[in-house]
């Protein structure tokens, strides 16, 4: 279109301001006009019809133009632009004397000024400096109205950022100073379309120059992403000069309560301007106004979202020198330690925590991912912060030493992992030329001993960065609530000067098999297992993820009906689950090859029959070549992933820029959200073609279990001190499995999935509901036997249900034995159900079965076209079911194995053993094992009759569900048991101890497992039971002492000290007493050592307490704030966060709202004073107990000389006879 083709009125007062302002703003630019004037144009792109308005508006100093020329636009209109017949290219010009202040309301005048000025600009492309006669028009036009001040325009509030946004950053990189702009309350703006509008006023001297204000971009796009029709977020895709690219998503449910006031800096305030917008938004506070209206929906009105940011580095542990090995995760450690703009080693996770924000990393074999998320408004702060992480680490030396500790401590959190020590087996017996042929992990040994070998470790590390951390290799994810134009702006000046670098792409050849063929691996386990794994090395199929032909192998491979190898092994006693296909992780889809596992749990005797077991494998897999591939199961797979990709549930938001980012580096840009989804092409001949490399001579066997024969060549993995057996599979067999002679009748392919949801409607846009208003769940049934709330939503509108039920039963809990049986009656249950539910959670209808106390607790949740079917069925199950002998001999001999490999991990037995000391009704799971050997299948059948005469049933129904629909499915319980209800008095109600006054007290434990070096301390406080009107004051003085102390506490004892690498602190909820918990796991230091530490942090509190000035403090305080109005990111979030108020009897479906309104009153005092009763000794009120865990390599003779002030419980039961106890409360 021509600039002829433009349309307006003529005539007109020049002295009257212009009109023309559309609703959609496309891009935003600047041009140099070579003229004796010195000030430059500002160009907008708008799209949309023009509109009538008043407006007032402060004063500008300076003019703006704003034209564009139309055949330029950088990007189409958004497809929801309403359509009209020409694109209006405006100009708003503002002008002024810099001594006048006083705003005007003028009217405004015929648009032919408009047209005027844009077609005396002329038609060519929009980078280029113009000069010469064709600007004659627009300067006249310009001197003519000088003397004249003109209202400014109103515009959408997107313009308004985006004009400040875009001045402001180039200032800020040239060195100057902004001299004030102020953006005030503006309506809310969601997406491109809105017609919400803002007031603003700009003070600008000048307008920087397109070359110098933004930088270019290679490629840049608005539509490329495909995404849910039921996403409202905006997506661009841009790629810089260094090769960089960057995926912005405005997300504007994060702005939708209307945007908070900007952050404020008080040096640079003047009284005779406007405080300006400082985007680090440092030293800021949280505006005080809030909206008090809910939504619409029913969200909670003053509900928060948080912004995040991830970046992705296509280099991992796959770079890793042979000399120096675990590098990669080393340096992923390292740029956390301080940058030259930013030197403070915590200066990073500081800002975050301060402002209500997270950051986490981790190191995969071919990437490397940072993220984090952080209240709204910090999140150019945070940025700025993270952008030099890959610009300017200072990879400290002093810090270097420091850190390897935290490598070292990290690979010992998983040195008795059994996955991770068959991970690290399988690497240590590939190829020795091969990548996988690592020690990814890394450790104190393999990093320190390369430093006294004479590698200068600095330079690796150093070397290793700047090989790899340039743009050519980084995708970087950035989620705000700005617009996509301010986001951008952000890329460019904080990610602009990464530098660039060339991409070299990795060998990708399988000429190097990765493991010997024929050979099977015993590896002995850590913990009470067997678990046969068959690996099979297919080549790379990340081009052909529409395709997904292995997902189609694992869906049958891994199936739970008839039919399959799970149902089938289960008849035959031999196997308890399967699992199967290509994993997530790096050295499963790797760019090199996918490694398709199938992973299978035996029973004891399964593992007798482990090469029966694999011949059944082939036999299946000559069964999938024979059937041929078959399109109606891939069509099935095809309908459920179009379904997930189109109701997609929201996840947090540093998970969700964290996947993005991650899938940039596997997916094209416009599949980066729908490539996970995506069954698009069904392709018969690569499913055989993929079927071909499942053969005896591609396939590794490992054996993982506690029973091998050491009196074989016992051979040991160097890293993880795993022992291991390597032996022959007989050459017979593996020509056996090759083509197996016979395929036995019982194994089929599945049938039709019947739980395949077929109605989507939403239920909220048919009814009007009385209740809307509510943003709680309401009880619509309260009857002697069953109680249940019940909430429609009309917040997230998916075809989604949560219902969530707990079944009391009588007697389950009333003694050791009684609570076992009921143990083994729900396993038995859920056994028996398997199918049932597999076939459900296959069409994600989700289910799960628990045990608390004597409760049952079933939930039943995903789309709910079927739940009530699939609860029908569960529940038809339940009422007539009778355990069978055989079924009975393994899930006994399956509760036992459970039973011994409880407690494994220290940090779970810490808990155990605080909670051990604290709850009256708690059963030890060494009694439990004792008991359990003596129980017989007539024990538990004579004793399920009465465990479900009496019931009650406490339920919740939320989502997609009319009241109806909620009833419907209480009457479903009731049809089914047809039962007297269960009296109050008769269900188990835990008590907790009182801990007496200015109690000190202490419990040493040995590890359980005897090889396990980590020792571990919780140091608790127990604080006051959650009774009374301080109840919400209480709970938010303990969560802000928290949000206040974490950061500090990590960073002297974890950063600092070294200690270990789990440091932390957090309230602790113990069947509603309140406390709070000190918590540090070590392979290196004693318990005793640990604690004093710990202690001694603790006594350094008031100090630092005491130093936090104010505007510190508030920082604090609106973090947390941000934390507890955050919005549930999806359905579920918000039902479990009702349902834990449900379980807990406490109701207070608003607890979040009240304690950010309680936080408003409290003061840096009341934090001290909470500190100086419950914290500090010798205040009566503080009350402590430390459970002292003791690591295999700690000196047990420590534990009674150093506790001589402390009173050590050495008989559990005794303790809690002496104790009084809170009333029980729920």
């Amino acid at each position: 279109m021509l600039l002829s083709d433009l349309q307006g009125g003529h005539g007109g007062d020049t002295g009257a301001s212009l009109r023309c302002i559309s609703e959609h703003i496309i891009t935003v630019t600047t041009f140099t006009l070579k003229w004796p004037v010195k000030q430059q144009i500002v160009a907008i792109c708008v799209y949309g019809k023009t509109m009538d308005s008043d407006v007032e508006a402060s004063t500008l100093e300076l003019c703006e133009a704003v034209v564009f020329p139309s055949d330029k636009l950088r990007t189409p209109p958004p497809p929801s632009t309403p359509q009209i017949d020409t694109l209006k290219l405006v100009a708003v010009l503002r002008f002024c004397s810099s001594r006048e202040t006083k705003a005007r309301r003028s009217t405004y005048a015929h648009r032919d000024e408009a047209r005027q000025v844009a077609l005396s600009f002329p038609h060519t492309d929009r980078e280029k400096t113009y000069s010469g006669p064709s600007c004659d028009g627009l300067k006249c036009f310009w001197e003519s109205h000088r003397a004249n001040p003109m209202s400014l325009q109103t515009l959408p509030c997107c313009l308004g950022k985006t004009l400040i946004s875009r001045h402001s950053e180039t200032r800020k990189r040239e060195g100057r100073e902004y001299p004030g702009v102020n953006l005030s309350r503006v309506s809310p703006y969601n997406s491109i379309g809105d017609s919400g509008t803002a007031k603003f006023s700009l003070k600008i001297p000048s307008v920087t120059p397109f070359s110098q204000r933004r930088m270019a971009v290679t490629f840049s796009s608005d539509d490329i992403v495909i995404k849910s029709p039921t996403d409202r977020r905006l997506y661009r895709y841009i790629q810089l000069p260094n090769g960089l690219s960057a995926l912005l998503v405005h997300d504007p449910e994060i702005y939708s309560d209307g945007p908070v006031e900007a952050p404020r800096n008080s040096e640079d305030e003047d009284e005779e301007e406007e405080d300006f917008e400082d985007e680090d938004g440092e030293g800021s506070q949280e505006d005080d106004e809030e909206d008090e209206e809910g939504e619409e929906n029913g969200r909670k009105g003053s509900a928060e979202k948080k912004a995040a940011a991830a970046m992705c580095v296509r280099m991992g542990s796959f770079a890793d020198p042979y000399e120096a090995q675990g590098l990669a995760h080393f340096l992923e450690h390292m740029l956390f330690m301080g940058s030259t703009e930013f030197p403070d080693e915590n200066e990073y996770d500081s800002y975050l925590s301060k402002h209500g924000g997270l950051s986490n990393a981790y190191t995969e074999t071919e990437h490397t991912c940072y993220h984090f998320e952080v209240k709204r408004e910090f999140l150019k702060g945070a940025l700025t912060r993270f952008a030099q992480f890959f610009i300017s680490p200072l990879v400290k030396a002093e810090a270097m030493e420091r850190e390897v500790l935290a490598v070292d401590s990290e690979f010992n959190q998983v040195l008795q992992n059994d996955s991770c020590r068959l991970q690290q087996l399988q690497c240590h017996t590939s190829a020795p030329d091969h990548p996988f042929n690592r020690f990814f992990w890394g450790n104190k040994k393999s990093l320190v001993d390369a430093m006294e070998k004479g590698i200068n470790l600095r330079e690796h590390i150093v070397k290793l960065y700047n090989d790899n951390y340039h743009g050519e290799l980084m995708k970087l994810v950035i989620i705000g609530g700005e617009t996509l134009d301010v986001l951008e702006s952000w890329v460019h000046e904080l990610f602009g000067s990464i530098k660039k670098g060339s991409v070299v792409m990795p060998e990708t050849s399988l000429d190097i098999p990765i493991w010997k063929a024929g050979k099977l691996y015993r590896l002995e386990a850590v913990k009470d297992v067997h678990i046969l794994d068959l690996s099979w090395t297919l080549p790379s199929l990340r081009k052909d993820y529409l395709k997904k032909a292995e997902d189609y192998l694992a869906h049958l491979l891994g199936h739970e009906g008839k039919g399959s190898l799970l149902f089938f092994l289960k008849a035959k006693g031999w196997a308890s689950s399967i699992s199967a296909g290509v994993g997530d992780e790096g050295m499963h889809r790797s760019s090199i090859a996918y490694i398709f596992g199938m992973s299978i749990h035996l029973t004891d005797s399964g593992l007798e029959k482990i090469f029966d077991i694999i011949g059944f494998v082939y036999q299946y897999l000559k069964l999938l070549r024979l059937l041929s591939p078959q399109e109606w199961i891939f069509k099935e797979l095809q309908d459920i992933g179009n379904m997930e990709f189109g109701f997609a549930e929201e996840q947090p938001q540093d998970d969700y820029a964290a996947e993005l980012s991650e899938n940039l580096l596997v997916y094209p840009p416009e599949h980066v959200i729908y490539g996970d989804y995506a069954y698009k092409i069904w392709d018969e001949d690569m499913i055989k073609n993929i079927l071909n490399f499942f053969k005896p001579g591609n396939m590794r066997v490992d054996l993982v279990t506690k029973s091998i024969n050491k009196s074989l060549d016992v051979q040991l993995e160097p890293w993880f001190g795993s022992e291991y057996v390597e032996e022959d599979i007989p050459s017979a067999l593996m020509q056996l499995w090759q083509d197996p002679p016979a395929i036995d009748s019982s194994l089929h392919l599945p049938s039709i999935n019947n739980f395949i949801p077929r109605d989507f409607s939403i239920r909220a846009d048919k009814v009007s509901y009385q209740f809307d208003g509510l943003s709680s769940p309401r009880c619509i049934l309260d009857e002697p036997m069953t109680k249940l709330w019940y909430k429609l939503d009309k917040t997230f509108k998916l075809p989604r249900a949560n219902t969530y039920f707990r079944i009391t039963l009588n007697g389950g809990y009333g003694s050791l034995r009684n609570a076992l049986l009921t143990e083994l009656f729900l396993l038995l249950l859920k056994d028996e159900l398997n199918e049932i539910i597999y076939q459900a959670s296959v069409a994600k209808l989700e289910s799960s079965i628990s045990l608390y106390g004597d409760k049952l607790e079933l939930k039943v949740y995903g789309f709910n076209d079927k739940l009530s079917v699939l609860l029908s069925k569960v529940l038809a199950v339940a009422k007539s079911f009778l355990p069978k002998d055989d079924r009975f001999v393994v899930i006994k001999e399956d509760l036992e194995r459970t039973l011994k490999n409880t407690n494994m991990k220290p940090l779970n037995h810490s808990s155990y053993l605080r909670l051990q000391v604290l709850c009256w009704s708690f059963w030890d799971v060494e009694e439990k094992l004792r008991l359990l050997s003596n129980l017989s299948l007539a024990d538990l059948t004579t004793f399920i009759p009465d465990l479900l005469s009496k019931l009650y049933i406490e339920g919740l129904c939320h989502g997609n569900l009319l009241e109806e629909e909620a009833l419907y499915l209480s009457n479903i319980f009731r049809s089914n048991f047809a039962v007297q209800p269960l009296p109050f008095e008769m269900r188990h109600k835990e008590s907790v101890v009182c801990l007496p006054s200015s109690a000190d007290l202490v419990r040493d434990v040995r590890v359980k497992n005897k090889l396990e070096t980590n020792s571990v301390v919780e140091l608790y406080f127990q604080i006051e039971p959650e009774v009374g009107i301080d109840l919400v004051k209480l709970k938010a003085l303990i969560d802000l002492f928290d949000e206040i102390v974490e950061e500090p506490l990590f960073n002297q004892l974890r950063t600092k000290e070294q200690l270990g690498y789990v440091v932390d602190c957090s309230p602790r909820v113990t069947y509603r007493i309140l406390g709070f918990c000190f918590r540090v796991q070590s392979s290196e230091f004693n318990p005793v050592y640990l604690q004093e530490r710990i202690v001694n942090f603790i006594n350094g509190l008031e100090e630092m307490l005491n130093g936090l000035d104010d505007e510190m403090f508030e920082n604090y305080k609106s973090g947390l704030m941000g934390k507890l109005l955050e919005k549930d990111p999806s359905l579920v979030y918000e039902t479990n966060r009702f349902w834990g108020q449900i379980v807990d009897k406490r109701y207070m479906f608003d607890m979040s709202e009240k304690e950010a309104e309680e936080l408003r009153g409290i003061q840096k005092t009341d934090i001290i004073n909470w500190y100086n009763t419950y914290l500090k000794q010798p205040s009566p009120k503080c009350r402590r107990l430390a459970i002292r865990l003791w690591g295999c390599n700690t000196e047990w003779k420590n534990a009674d000389a150093q506790t001589s002030s402390a009173k050590v419980i050495k008989d559990v039961e005794g303790f809690k006879k002496l104790s009084e106890f809170y009333p029980s409360l729920c």
